[in-house]
């Protein structure tokens, strides 16, 4: 990404180091080409110049430029074709064109194509330098949404959700399949295991990636205001209705609405829900004009949707509805070997802003916190190792500096084991332990028979037997 400065002519790396804004004219008149080539050097800027079509898609390729300036006309192509190919491969590259010939159809032509601008010949100096430097104003701001798109991506891309555990691999394999469809997906899980991380994620990855991502918690609102949140109301629907609000599927239009929390939805709610997945059309509180929506639905809820409906709190036609594709989360506890992997990652997001200087944990932290159930799931375990790094007064992260809750229960459960061992037959008590030591293991190598079979000494038939008497072959 680079950053223009005061200066017209020249732009601030990401480094902060001022360079000179590059440019690429082709022209296959020399005139031209020297005389403006020339003019630009002496303005400040870098310049290459090139007198055709192949020799600029050459550089294009090999080198990288904040304009290009060229004529429309030229032996071996047009200057309109290179445009669509540098709109298409070069996004952050700005054009202008040059002609000798200019018509005001040409110019709405080029400029409907992508073009900065159009420029008639013989060339003005004045104009030629009000025209460059619009343009590299311009293309500053493609540069910067550029690197707010790869942040956004790098923040909620499939790359931020840590895991190796093979559940894991299953919500990465169904995430990358329906990314880029307007399928709806339905997310289960436990408070705390990323549902709202996933979604984004699926909408950074879809075609739809740079249209609204609109999220709503539906178990935060009251029942009647949920609906006006959804669906927006026009105005004088009710006292305090001054004026017309755009609700959150308006919102959302040509982009990614997360509703988290479904479970929470009033059955009058699930009704107009329903409607709007299979038709997408709604009417807001108050209005009876019908209003049509593209948009992609995301749903999330950490209750059992099916007993809700053998309950009848929810909606059996709607749970069929929205339950297209269901990607269900592991709780935390059970991916005992991703536990490390992401408190390390969520280590190296809280030290790098923290001025101390930490190298980690030390290897009791880490067996300790893989110890702990961690009924918070990921969240838990990101709150966890902020607190870690706020408290932690020593070159490594030590068992003192994990919260209380997690020192008590480890403790305790080891309590527990002891204080319950002697009810049990010292069969029992090796079999309970050997189910754990299977268990995690399994964990630690992603499901992997193979693996977990060589690190435990045993060969994968005995193994198979042992996880057949454990009951862990669904794992």
């Amino acid at each position: 990404m680079v950053e223009r400065t005061s200066a017209s002519t020249s732009i601030r790396s990401q480094t902060g180091i001022e360079i000179k804004a590059r440019i690429l004219l082709i022209d296959d008149d020399p005139i031209t080409l020297e005389g403006l080539g020339r003019f630009l050097e002496l303005e400040g800027y870098e310049v290459e110049t090139i007198s055709q079509i192949s020799d600029a898609r050459r550089s294009l390729k090999c080198s990288q430029y904040n304009l290009v300036i060229t004529d429309v006309s030229l032996p071996d192509g047009g200057g309109f074709d290179l445009l669509r190919e540098i709109r298409v491969n070069h996004k952050e590259t700005v054009v202008i064109l040059l002609t000798a010939n200019g018509t005001i159809e040409s110019a709405v032509e080029a400029i409907r194509q992508g073009a900065y601008d159009y420029l008639t010949k013989p060339i003005i100096d004045d104009d030629v330098r009000m025209s460059v430097d619009r343009a590299l104003q311009q293309q500053s701001i493609l540069a910067e949404n550029s690197r707010l798109k790869r942040a956004l991506s790098d923040r909620f891309g499939f790359q931020q959700i840590i895991g190796q555990d093979h559940r894991m691999s299953k919500v990465f394999d169904l995430m990358e399949a329906v990314a880029d469809s307007p399928t709806t997906v339905l997310i289960t899980g436990e408070s705390g295991t990323g549902k709202s991380l996933i979604a984004r994620a699926i909408h950074t990855r879809s075609s739809r990636c740079n249209q609204p991502f609109v999220e709503v918690a539906c178990g935060a609102l009251p029942e009647t205001l949920l609906e006006n949140e959804l669906f927006g109301h026009v105005r004088g629907a009710f006292t305090d209705a001054v004026s017309d609000k755009l609700g959150k599927f308006a919102a959302a239009a040509g982009g990614t609405i997360f509703l988290d929390e479904i479970a929470t939805a009033s059955p009058q709610l699930q009704i107009k829900l329903l409607r709007v997945l299979q038709e997408r059309q709604f009417e807001p509180v108050g209005s009876n004009e019908t209003k049509e929506v593209d948009v992609r639905v995301i749903l999330a809820t950490n209750r059992d949707l099916r007993a809700e409906v053998e309950a009848g709190r929810f909606r059996k036609d709607l749970y069929y509805r929205i339950n297209v594709v269901n990607i269900e989360l592991p709780p935390l506890r059970d991916r005992i070997g991703d536990i490390p992997l992401l408190a390390e990652k969520f280590f190296e997001r809280f030290s790098n802003v923290s001025s101390k200087r930490i190298l980690g944990f030390s290897t009791q932290a880490i067996e300790r916190i893989q110890r702990y159930s961690w009924p918070g799931n990921v969240r838990e375990l990101e709150n966890c190792v902020e607190r870690a790094v706020v408290l932690c007064r020593s070159p490594y992260i030590e068992v003192d500096d994990l919260p209380p809750a997690v020192l008590e229960t480890t403790e305790h459960d080891q309590l527990g084991d002891r204080s319950t061992a002697g009810h049990r037959t010292l069969k029992q008590v090796k079999a309970d332990a050997e189910r754990q030591i299977i268990l995690a293991v399994l964990q630690m190598n992603g499901g992997s028979r193979q693996a977990t079979a060589a690190q435990l000494g045993i060969n994968r038939t005995t193994l198979y037997k042992k996880m057949r008497r454990y009951g862990l072959l669904d794992l």
